[in-house]
């Protein structure tokens, strides 16, 4: 088969090469995915530049922890009534050569989730690492039915896929942006109300919209944004954050203590199993009813791995995806 590979880190143009490597086979408990198409995150260029070391299983590896295809074959443990499902993937790459940049890529069953017929393949592979992740920060402290969620950074992908998920539970949202052109991206993705975080007045605008706080905060910028999520958290709610940035935060410690706030950290890579199992289902649900759309797709062809990593390394604006092989469907 033809996969992108590199064998060590470094410059995507430097160590990505498309390359002809012997087809995987599925072990127990695995199947395998013919891909349609392959999605790229700042986890994937940042393992592959040795930015954040990812441990090795193999003296190869093919990226990209997101994909979406058809299982086409099953290892033992697996009913062979999979073969020839949709499904959408996350974690391939993790712990494992077999990233989804490749023609094929061999994965734990529970890690290839059946996509329903009204979601595209191009859909399936702008989930994984962020509907997963904006699933953990919204519902790893409970329900949100009734309550008020804030999302840093609603044009992004983990923002859209946050703003869609609060919004099918039941909770109000409003959205913090930098610009018009990402506002309008925010409410696209259904925000009802979208504020500036760079306007002089965001605090007072987010309070007269919540004026007994925000019960969930997802956010993307601790270090820069921590100051107004202070000023707009209610009394017992969470900050949930999901990156980092270079600069370390600067905690307001006796104000957290004060009302009582839970600060949380989200990293896919060290979540619990069943909060994987709980956001594989829910967003599955969720994509059957139509509530989830992709945020704007920009897509590289497959010779053009290399360029489109360092497409998002660049910063591109909503979910960067490999055309792998569009027949797949």
């Amino acid at each position: 088969m033809r996969a992108a590979v590199y064998r060590e880190p470094g410059p995507a143009t430097d160590v990505l090469r498309l390359e002809e490597i012997d087809t995987p086979s599925p072990g127990p408990g695995e199947v395998r995915v013919r891909i349609a198409y392959s999605g790229v995150n700042p986890t994937d260029w940042k393992a592959r530049s040795g930015m954040v070391p990812q441990p090795r299983t193999s003296h190869f590896q093919v990226p990209n922890q997101d994909g979406a295809g058809v299982v086409d074959e099953v290892g033992p443990g697996v009913d062979p009534a999979r073969i020839g499902e949709r499904v959408w993937l996350y974690m391939a790459a993790y712990r494992r050569p077999w990233g989804s940049a490749a023609q094929y890529t061999v994965i734990p069953s529970d890690q290839a989730v059946p996509l329903p017929e009204n979601a595209s393949m191009q859909l399936g592979a702008t989930l994984g690492v962020p509907a997963v992740t904006a699933h953990r920060c919204l519902f790893a402290d409970g329900p949100l039915d009734g309550r008020t969620v804030l999302v840093a950074g609603g044009a992004g992908a983990v923002g859209r896929y946050a703003i869609q998920q609060a919004l099918a539970a039941g909770a109000t949202v409003i959205s913090t942006v930098s610009s018009a052109a990402k506002a309008d991206l925010a409410r696209e993705a259904g925000a009802r109300h979208v504020v500036n975080y760079r306007g002089p007045s965001a605090a007072e605008e987010i309070r007269a919209l919540a004026p007994e706080g925000i019960d969930r905060i997802i956010e993307v910028a601790l270090a820069s944004n921590l100051v107004l999520d202070l000023a707009v958290a209610a009394p017992h709610s969470t900050i949930a954050c999901y990156a980092a940035e270079p600069q370390p935060a600067e905690l307001a410690v006796r104000e957290l203590m004060n009302r009582n706030l839970l600060l949380r950290f989200v990293l896919l890579y060290t979540m619990p199993e069943e909060a994987f199992l709980q956001a594989a289902a829910d967003i599955t649900t969720a994509l059957a009813a139509g509530l989830l759309t992709p945020p704007p797709v920009t897509v590289f062809p497959f010779e053009d791995t290399a360029a489109a990593h360092d497409a998002v390394q660049d910063g591109t604006v909503g979910k960067v995806l490999i055309a792998v092989d569009p027949d797949v469907t």
